[in-house]
């Protein structure tokens, strides 16, 4: 049986990406980076780690994978993301009752930030 471990992000600014996603997730590094790879916990010690890998892969748009980040206050957690240096995705396709806000990272990475409050039972 498998189960899912670490997402693993490919990044061309390693320390630029560590001081992102330390930051918007609330992650630390498990040891010291390496030249070209950290992989991220939470400061808490639960929950998922994502890793960062220096790739000269350029990203593809539309992107075949993202992340999903759940916000109790999205407008909020949206603001603060954005001062991280991340940018907002014009998108045309939003439907009228979307609960999630499309952003990328520093790498050119798309994540969601979803409204758990719109969530059913939320």
């Amino acid at each position: 049986m498998l189960t899912l471990g670490t997402t693993v992000l490919g990044v061309d600014d390693l320390p630029r990406a560590l001081a992102f996603w330390s930051a918007a997730l609330g992650y630390r590094p498990r040891r010291e980076p390496d030249d070209d790879w950290v992989i991220l916990d939470p400061v808490s010690g639960t929950g998922a780690s994502l890793a960062l890998q220096l790739g000269r892969a350029q990203v593809s748009l539309p992107p075949r994978m993202h992340l999903d980040l759940y916000a109790d206050d999205q407008a909020a957690e949206i603001e603060r993301l954005l001062a991280l240096g991340a940018r907002h995705i014009d998108w045309d396709r939003y439907p009228p009752d979307a609960d999630y806000v499309i952003l990328e990272d520093t790498e050119g990475n798309r994540f969601c930030v979803i409204d758990t409050t719109m969530s059913p039972g939320g």
